[in-house]
């Protein structure tokens, strides 16, 4: 038959397992972190981009351009 671990053994095993257990509660912890930092970061630039909107006229190009001042400068 196989034989039984000893209760050293098992302690050890128990207590790896508390050692990851308490590293992969740490690396939720650290990722939770990170997803709301990114989250408020997209949330600022949601709102930039809102205002920048507001701030172009509604036609998207203002005054007609001249098509001379688009030609890039001669070296």
């Amino acid at each position: 038959m196989s034989e039984q671990p000893t209760p050293e053994a098992l302690e050890a095993r128990i207590m790896d397992l508390e050692v990851k257990a308490s590293y992969t509660d740490d690396l939720l912890e650290q990722l939770n972190m990170t997803i709301y930092r990114q989250q408020q970061q997209i949330d600022a630039l949601i709102n930039e981009v809102r205002q920048l909107r507001q701030q172009v006229p509604e036609g998207g190009q203002g005054a007609p351009r001249n098509l001379r001042d688009e030609l890039p400068p001669h070296y």
